[in-house]
């Protein structure tokens, strides 16, 4: 992908996550998506251990998604029903690929869960590169929907496991602006004895 240094540098300065509400169409074909998510799996994972699973969600899928969300909603915050719920309706349907990423540490691995949780991070990022490097725009995103153990359960979350979160993937409907950036010497200091 990347012919030289240079490439790859302007590959990491580009990269910008999008709002999954402003993603249009195409998003990535089967190829590209197998592509995009055999690259990510190429991250860091001390042990081999794989603590990670994705799972895809169809276009012709996003009416159940939204079902599920607005039922689990629901029975997580009494006396929610009737009230409007049209926000999960959008969360499901936004963008034009979706993908679930879990974090599903192995119990009893001499690897500390955090690591292993760390690992399913690095291929949540690896996603994002490499949505980017075929041309689309990605974001990930959390929220309610990350942390409710029933949706969790339908993605196949089993004890332990957990939604790292939801990856929209598809072109950007505009130019993505640069978002604020740390100041490098706020967040980087050389250790003092």
């Amino acid at each position: 992908m990347f012919n030289d240094r240079s490439s790859l540098l302007a590959h990491l300065t580009t990269r910008r996550s999008g709002k999954a509400r402003d993603m249009v169409a195409p998003g990535p074909d089967a190829r590209a998506l197998h592509e995009i998510i055999a690259l990510a799996l190429r991250t860091p994972d001390h042990g081999k251990l794989a603590p990670w699973r994705i799972v895809t969600v169809a276009a012709e899928q996003r009416e159940a998604l939204a079902t599920l969300l607005k039922r689990s909603w629901v029975k997580e915050n009494p006396g929610a029903a009737g009230l409007d719920l049209s926000a999960l309706d959008q969360f499901a349907h936004q963008a034009p690929t979706l993908l679930v990423l879990l974090s599903t540490p192995v119990p009893g691995s001499k690897i500390p869960v955090w690591e292993q949780q760390m690992s399913a991070g690095a291929v949540g990022m690896n996603l994002l590169h490499a949505a980017h490097a075929h041309g689309f725009v990605g974001s990930w995103l959390t929220g309610w929907a990350a942390y409710s153990a029933e949706v969790a359960a339908a993605f196949g979350a089993g004890d332990g496991d957990t939604i790292v979160g939801y990856f929209f993937l598809g072109t950007a409907s505009r130019d993505l602006d640069e978002r604020p950036r740390p100041d490098y010497d706020d967040v980087v200091r050389s250790w003092e004895i």
